[in-house]
């Protein structure tokens, strides 16, 4: 039992730091946030971070593993899915673009990692994370774009790889954007609307009546 409670314990400091770094990274940047006003806010010592963590690279990373981010969850659901893939990544994004727009950690994680980190030398961890998570997700844009081309059986304008980076830009940009201002538009129903009309421009019909049917025959 004491294991046990000591083991509850640990978790439970490690989820209070990582608390306090998503405040802290939030409120005054990465750059300027140490692990000693982290370990403060958290109610915790200085050794209490370097137990559970190796720097502040691995404790950033460790803060965003605890959500699922937008694209990340789009592409991963494409690529496991038998329904229309471009049907799939609309579907996922607009329930990811929901939840960031609802839960304010969800957006708070995603504004710092967008709006609030530097990729200096001892961030070098973070950056790799960053460009890993770019590359699956354009990997996996790709390979939609390639199989819902053969499924209308078009050819698309452009090298799929150049399509799919675009995507992505379209997605992250929109995203940037409206963390910077999320008054000035909505962004579910900008995110759809601009995902069609991306779409639309690689020669895919994404009218409503052309997506419901492939909702409906993917029910």
């Amino acid at each position: 039992m004491v294991a046990r409670r000591t083991k509850e314990e640990a978790l439970a400091t490690r989820h209070r730091l990582l608390d306090a770094a998503e405040v802290l990274f939030q409120a005054q940047g990465v750059s300027q946030t140490s692990l000693h006003q982290i370990a403060q806010e958290a109610g915790a010592t200085r050794g209490a971070i370097y137990w559970h963590f190796k720097d502040k690279a691995d404790l950033f990373n460790a803060m965003m593993e605890r959500v699922t981010l937008p694209l990340e969850a789009a592409t991963r659901e494409a690529s496991t899915t038998d329904e229309d893939p471009l049907a799939a990544i609309e579907r996922v994004m607009v329930e990811a673009l929901s939840l960031m727009a609802t839960d304010p950690q969800v957006r708070r994680v995603f504004e710092v990692a967008t709006l609030k980190v530097e990729y200096t030398q001892d961030m070098t961890a973070v950056l790799q994370r960053h460009r890993s998570a770019r590359n699956e997700c354009v990997v996996d844009f790709g390979n939609a774009l390639q199989h819902a081309a053969r499924r209308a059986g078009i050819e698309l304008p452009i090298p799929v790889k150049t399509a799919a980076y675009g995507l992505h830009a379209v997605i992250s940009g929109l995203i940037q954007d409206w963390l910077l201002e999320p008054e000035a538009f909505d962004l579910v129903p900008a995110g759809r609307h601009i995902f069609r009309i991306y779409l639309a421009g690689l020669g895919f019909d994404r009218t409503s009546a052309a997506v419901d049917a492939a909702c409906k025959a993917a029910a």
